[in-house]
């Protein structure tokens, strides 16, 4: 039986977009991933680009409201910032909410480089998470 999770953030712009898509590729099927933000925006280019490096393409997702899924069921509600933690309304319809807090990456200043590399560190705190949490439970 596959898992539904929902990983949520306030723009849904990289943290829980790269999150979907981890969740996606390393789950093998055993999981339904969709993300969401407290409000909408746009994928983030550099989101895109740390996806890709492990071949992993986030460039068709899009970026939506939590709104659509406040009715629907999941086994995991996963909060991937602090500011959505704070304000991500209670979901009547999930079994299990937890909180991974992690940095926001859009917020990386520098050069190109020096950002994607933020990126990636986040990129590789998800994947830790997804492994450790959902896909060891499994």
């Amino acid at each position: 039986m596959t898992q539904r999770v929902l990983f949520l953030c306030t723009h849904n712009s990289a943290r829980s977009q790269m999150a979907e898509g981890l969740l996606r590729a390393l789950g093998q099927g055993q999981f339904e991933a969709y993300s969401a933000g407290t409000e909408a925006a746009v994928v983030r280019p550099l989101a895109i680009d740390a996806m890709a490096e492990l071949g992993i393409d986030i460039s068709g997702q899009f970026s939506k409201t939590l709104d659509c899924y406040v009715q629907e069921a999941f086994d995991e509600v996963i909060t991937v910032c602090d500011a959505a933690a704070e304000t991500c309304p209670f979901f009547p319809h999930a079994r299990h909410q937890r909180h991974w807090s992690l940095r926001d990456p859009s917020q990386a200043t520098g050069s190109h480089e020096e950002q994607l590399a933020v990126y990636r560190q986040v990129r590789h705190a998800l994947q830790k998470h997804i492994e450790e949490e959902l896909l060891a439970a499994r």
